[in-house]
């Protein structure tokens, strides 16, 4: 069977499941749901977090609003017309104060969350629930850092006006007796995927974690790559506790059979250090939950320092890879003047089959596994031997990416205007759903917050937008 016999095998058969399960009706709403749908999409409903701080540009109010469901989306096991959409840690700036580096946390006290939404037949964007995060005794998250031993970098918490987050902020700081306020259960969730039992799994950019989640937000199992977590069920290789800050697991998949999560990292990790950071070589991790068989593959990017936004199944080997920049095309909230025409927003088709295994090359005196490097090349990292000889060095130890072919260029086909793809919507054969990130309508200048603008009278927004996409294509 070629592969385009098994695409479209697949998803002819997912086609079937689902008119079995939820018959004409649902085939009759999903047709309705992308005949009215308008070309330049449709904004997400939001609520409103904090309205009382100072625009740092503008010196207006700014408006803190929850929004923030772009961080990652998924389809609804079983309704075709809905889907859930994550949040991140909440409303951030970047801000070095008193105790150093770290983040403005203006709602300290925000539980990450996935809401369901739902499109209305006239193009309307509804939201219908919502599930906040929960550790394992049912008590909510906070998106705070994580202490250092179990995925935090070292950011100092701060509140919006300065001041440190901490255990209790009546008294002073004191490192022992009143220290910064870190949550280890705390998630800057970017990934998301929704199982047929209700459950939920969420990777993440602080350790990276990929947690389990109950139909309720309740925790109930986790995977990390810190073999000193009591907490983990399975451990990734420890390579990946070198993620770059901030760019940790940006997309989360499940196999169509719900036996293997695939995680992709958004950008080339610090492995062994930050030396490594101008590469275009990314990673990809699968774990199979039923024998805990871990896979590790290689991805090339358009550029360097790209970002890798979702990754989505569309069979047991071959994905959807959200791959942007980070510019905007009309500029955003830098003005005309930071109009970027080039701006790249795009959906690749790769193929994990086509792509090298590092877990299962055969070692040699060069090829070796390192406890906490994974694969080197004669006693060096993949992304230092990518760095010093180029792609090709790789190569020649028979080490090769996953091949990849592009599906849908944002730019070229709705003038994409944000500076954030991150959400993937798989809605049938020939159309995807694809979500920007607002970071909850805010940005900052030098830790200072202000409104996230795509122009001087639009403020940014969570938008859906609906794509024709050739997905039986080669």
């Amino acid at each position: 069977m070629d592969k385009h016999t098994r695409i479209l095998a697949s998803l002819l058969a997912s086609s079937v499941l689902l008119a079995g399960c939820s018959g004409d009706d649902d085939a009759n709403s999903t047709a309705s749901m992308l005949d009215s749908f308008p070309a330049d999409g449709v904004f997400l409903p939001y609520s409103v977090l904090r309205d009382d701080l100072q625009d740092g540009k503008t010196q207006q109010t700014v408006e803190i609003r929850n929004g923030g469901f772009g961080s990652a989306m998924t389809a609804h096991p079983s309704e075709p017309t809905r889907f859930y959409a994550l949040t991140d840690r909440g409303p951030n700036a970047s801000f070095t104060g008193d105790y150093g580096k770290g983040k403005k946390f203006p709602t300290p006290d925000y539980t990450p969350r996935i809401g369901l939404f739902e499109v209305q037949p006239e193009g309307v964007i509804t939201q219908v629930g919502n599930i906040l995060l929960k550790r394992p005794d049912g008590t909510e998250i906070t998106g705070l850092p994580n202490s250092s031993a179990l995925g935090g970098t070292g950011e100092t918490p701060y509140h919006a006006d300065g001041k440190p987050i901490l255990v209790d902020d009546s008294l002073p700081y004191d490192e022992a007796t009143n220290p910064f306020r870190l949550d280890d259960f705390g998630l800057d969730g970017e990934g998301l995927v929704a199982l047929s039992d209700g459950s939920f799994w969420i990777s993440d950019e602080y350790g990276p974690h990929i947690v389990h989640f109950d139909s309720n937000g309740r925790e109930i199992g986790r995977i990390n790559a810190f073999g000193n977590d009591d907490r983990v069920s399975l451990n990734l290789p420890a390579e990946f506790a070198n993620r770059r800050a901030n760019r940790g697991m940006e997309g989360l998949a499940i196999t169509p059979d719900e036996s293997t999560l695939v995680g992709i990292m958004q950008s080339t990790m610090y492995n062994p250090d930050k030396g490594v950071k101008d590469l275009d070589l990314t990673r990809i991790v699968t774990v199979n939950l039923e024998s805990g068989d871990i896979g590790q593959y290689l991805y090339r990017q358009e550029k360097s320092q790209n970002s890798n936004s979702e990754i989505l199944a569309l069979n047991a080997n071959e994905f959807l890879v959200l791959e942007r920049d980070g510019s905007f095309l009309y500029g955003g909230p830098n003005g005309e003047v930071a109009a970027a025409p080039a701006a790249q927003k795009r959906v690749y088709r790769i193929d994990l089959s086509s792509g090298t295994n590092l877990e299962t090359v055969p070692l040699t005196v060069e090829l070796a596994q390192d406890d906490n490097l994974g694969l080197t090349i004669s006693g060096k990292t993949l992304e230092e031997v990518a760095l010093e000889q180029g792609w090709g060095a790789l190569a020649e130890a028979g080490i090769v990416p996953v091949s990849k072919s592009q599906v849908v260029d944002m730019v070229a086909e709705v003038n994409y205007p944000h500076d954030k793809m991150e959400g993937l919507w798989l809605i049938d054969n020939q159309h995807l759903g694809v979500l920007n990130d607002d970071d909850f309508a805010t940005w900052s200048t030098g830790g200072e917050l202000e409104q996230k603008m795509l122009d001087s009278n639009t403020v940014d927004g969570n938008r859906l937008y609906i794509i024709e996409a050739d997905l039986l294509a080669e």
